[in-house]
C-alpha cells in the first residue's frame, strides 16, 4: 500500500468534519513588498477558504491503494475490520475464545471447539464466493459514489455477475440501516415528508378519451435531521399524525426542539417538544427557523434515484432512504475513513436473513409458476442474427 487506511475518529458516529477547511498554499495574511519593472506594488494575501470535498484532506485513499494491496495485507484489513477491539486478532465466532490458529489454506481453526471459520463467518458476507480483495474494491466504489453507485456500474468495474453486485450492494446497506436502527437526535431537529419512488405516466392530455388516474406508487419518506449531527430516514405509512408520532417518540430525545412545516400532522407535536412552524406558502425560511437540512436529503434520494438507479422497487426504498441518510452524514468526511467504517458494519453485522439463499423466492417458499427460459443465444458475426434461434 502507498499509504495507510485510517481509523475513523468514531465508530459508527455522526459527521463532525468541518464543512470548509483552510487551503494551504496562499494561505499568508499581509502586505508584501515586490518588485516588478522598476516599480513597487503592495499586494495582500487573503487567506483562501476551500470547499472541504475539494481539499486533499477529503481523499485519504485511492482504488490503487485498494488493488495493490498483497493477499496477506488484504486478509490482514479485513481481521481489523471484523475484530477492532482486539486490532485484527481473530475470536471465535462460537465460543468466543482467543486461541486461534492459522490453517494453511489461510482459514482459521479454534483451539478450543476446533472448529473452521475464516474472516467472513458469521457475518453479513456469510458463505461469500468473492475474494476479499474483490468485496474490499466494491466497498470502496461504494465509498466513492457522490450519490451512489449503480449495480450494473459495479459490475463492469469489477467483472462479476449482475446479481452479485445487486445483492453485495443490498447488505452493505441492510448494515447501515440496522447499525443506525436505534440512533436518536436531538438540540435542533428538522422533520419533514415527501414521497418517493413509483413513477406516474403523465396524463394523455389533446385526445378524446383521457386516460384515468393512475394510483400512485410513490411511498413515504419521513426526514429527521439534527443541526450538525445524524440523519434519520423512515419509511412511514403517511404523512399522519400517528406515523410522526412514533417515529418522533422513537427517535427524538426528550427537550428538543422541533422545526416543521405547517402540516396538520406536526400540530400534536406541541404537547411534548418546543416546536417553530414555517409555512412554505409564504416563505422558505425565517431565520433559523427553516426545514432546509430535511429538503436537502429529500433531494438527495431523489437525485439518487433519477440519476444513478433510475427506478427503486417499493420493498427496497428503505434501504436505500438509509444509505442516502448515511451519505449525507459522511460527506464532510475523508473516503478512508468512510471505506474503514463500512467495512466495520459489514463484517460486524450478522448474517443477513433476507439476502441470502433463495432471496427473491415467493413467501410460500416456492419460485413461482412463470418458466423463464434464460439459455443464451447462439450468434456469430458470420450467420444473420436470428432471435428466434436457440441454444439446443
Amino acid at each position: 500500500m502507498s499509504g495507510g487506511i485510517p481509523l475513523p475518529p468514531e465508530r459508527f458516529a455522526p459527521s463532525i468534519a468541518n464543512e470548509m477547511v483552510h487551503c494551504s498554499s496562499g494561505a499568508i495574511a499581509g502586505r508584501e513588498q515586490k518588485e516588478y519593472k522598476g516599480r513597487r506594488h503592495s499586494k495582500r494575501r487573503t487567506a483562501a477558504m476551500q470547499h472541504f470535498l475539494l481539499s486533499s484532506a477529503a481523499v485519504s485513499l485511492s482504488i490503487d491503494d485498494v488493488a495493490s494491496m498483497s493477499d496477506a495485507a488484504v486478509r490482514r484489513l479485513v481481521r481489523q475490520m471484523r475484530w477492532p477491539d482486539t486490532n485484527g486478532k481473530p475470536i471465535c465466532p462460537r465460543c468466543d475464545h482467543d486461541r486461534i490458529y492459522e490453517m494453511a489454506s489461510g482459514r482459521l481453526k479454534c483451539a478450543a471447539c476446533r472448529r473452521l471459520f475464516s474472516e467472513t463467518s458469521g457475518t453479513i458476507l456469510h458463505n461469500r464466493k468473492l475474494p476479499l480483495r474483490t468485496i474490499l474494491m466494491a466497498i470502496f466504489l461504494w465509498t466513492n459514489g457522490a450519490k451512489g453507485v449503480a449495480a450494473l456500474h459495479m459490475r463492469r468495474d469489477l467483472s462479476i455477475s449482475y446479481k452479485s453486485a445487486f445483492v453485495l450492494l443490498h447488505k452493505l446497506r441492510e448494515a447501515i440501516g440496522d447499525a443506525r436502527d436505534d440512533l436518536k437526535v436531538g438540540g435542533v431537529v428538522e422533520i419533514d415528508a415527501a414521497y418517493v419512488g413509483g413513477h406516474i405516466r403523465p396524463p394523455n392530455i389533446g385526445r378524446e378519451g383521457r386516460r384515468p388516474a393512475v394510483r400512485s406508487r410513490k411511498q413515504c419518506v419521513l426526514t429527521m435531521v439534527e443541526r450538525g449531527g445524524s440523519t434519520i430516514n423512515l419509511i412511514v405509512d403517511g404523512e399522519t399524525t400517528e406515523a410522526v408520532m412514533a417515529a418522533v417518540g422513537r427517535h427524538v430525545q426528550p427537550g428538543s426542539t422541533i422545526v416543521a412545516d405547517e402540516h396538520a400532522a406536526y400540530n400534536a407535536l406541541h404537547a411534548r417538544y418546543t416546536v417553530h412552524r414555517i409555512n412554505h406558502r409564504w416563505e422558505y425560511a425565517r431565520g433559523d427557523v427553516n426545514t432546509n437540512a430535511a429538503e436537502s436529503t429529500h433531494s438527495r434520494l431523489r437525485r439518487s434515484e433519477n440519476g444513478i438507479h433510475h427506478r427503486i422497487c417499493g420493498p427496497y426504498l428503505g434501504n436505500y432512504a438509509h444509505e442516502m441518510a448515511y451519505r449525507g452524514d459522511r460527506r464532510r468526511c475523508p473516503n478512508g475513513d468512510v471505506f474503514r467504517e463500512l467495512g466495520e458494519m459489514a463484517l460486524m453485522h450478522p448474517v443477513s436473513r433476507v439476502w441470502t439463499g433463495r432471496w427473491q423466492a415467493r413467501p410460500d417458499g416456492k419460485q413461482g409458476d412463470r418458466k423463464v427460459d434464460i439459455r443464451p443465444l447462439i450468434w456469430t458475426p458470420l450467420e444473420p442474427f436470428e432471435p428466434w434461434r436457440w441454444a439446443a
